[in-house]
């Protein structure tokens, strides 16, 4: 039986429909992350070894605070990134914590730009479920321009578009009881959209995030972990990793 040419469209229109639903769940966040989870995956507050390093990935399910962090416990992640003047043993710092919001980029930088011309110390600790890559890139080529020193404390977690900040800092410091995970990321502005068009912006995005890692000076490897991670999951780097692919600051590279 010959199928006609209207026939074909609306098979292909049906396929565009169905893989534009399942963007659209892959997109929709934290409020449905609690239901695709896959139930062998450890919570994030479970313990990292060699080879045991996927954790279930919700921005409402953080570790709890470890007893001897220096932050006290931040409750309900913000929705968008929040800054705040801290002092620590070491002096006084800058604090961003909550979620990357579309348009944090822009309001981040304008914001620290300000801070750092008024005598802001350029240290800056990140705690973030992660959240819009394009404004984590915009932040972390920011920080890098301040020649700023990103770090991540004791129980504070750098997760999903976060590290992309991390690495922007001319220095770069993680607490080895800090964590700092990577998994795929959806890049297009509009899921509904046809398969072709997905293909495209997920392509475009992965390699705007490899062009950033080698400006950056990170091991573009790093990719390879977060692209056999689903989006539900996480996967914890261990210090050796961070290490390795040049997220964290060799102490030979660390002004004196």
């Amino acid at each position: 039986m010959r199928v006609g040419a209207s026939g074909i469209l609306k098979g292909i229109l049906g396929l565009q429909i169905v893989i534009g639903g399942l963007l659209v769940l892959g997109d929709m966040g934290p409020s449905l992350q609690g239901l695709r989870f896959s139930p062998s995956a450890p919570r994030l507050d479970q313990p990292v070894g060699p080879g045991d390093q996927t954790r279930r990935y919700r921005p409402s399910d953080l570790p709890k605070e470890s007893p001897g962090a220096p932050f006290p416990p931040t409750g309900d992640m913000p929705r968008r990134l929040t800054l705040s003047e801290i002092t620590l043993d070491d002096g006084p710092a800058l604090r961003l914590v909550g979620q990357i919001a579309a348009g944090d980029g822009a309001r981040m930088t304008e914001t620290l730009g300000n801070r750092f011309a008024d005598g802001a110390p350029r240290q800056v600790y990140l705690h973030s479920p992660g959240g819009s890559v394009a404004d984590a890139l915009e932040l972390g080529r920011f920080l890098r321009d301040e020649d700023a020193t990103t770090r991540i404390a004791e129980g504070d977690v750098c997760l999903s578009a976060c590290p992309y900040m991390l690495v922007g800092g001319s220095e770069r410091l993680v607490d080895d009881a800090g964590s700092v995970g990577v998994h795929q990321h959806y890049f297009g502005q509009n899921s509904v959209q046809p398969a072709f068009m997905a293909v495209e912006d997920i392509q475009r995005g992965q390699g705007q995030v490899m062009e950033y890692l080698v400006d950056m000076g990170i091991d573009p490897r790093i990719m390879r972990h977060a692209l056999v991670t689903p989006p539900d999951e996480i996967y914890i780097l261990l210090p050796e990793e961070l290490e390795e692919y040049g997220v964290t600051t060799p102490p030979d590279d660390r002004p004196s």
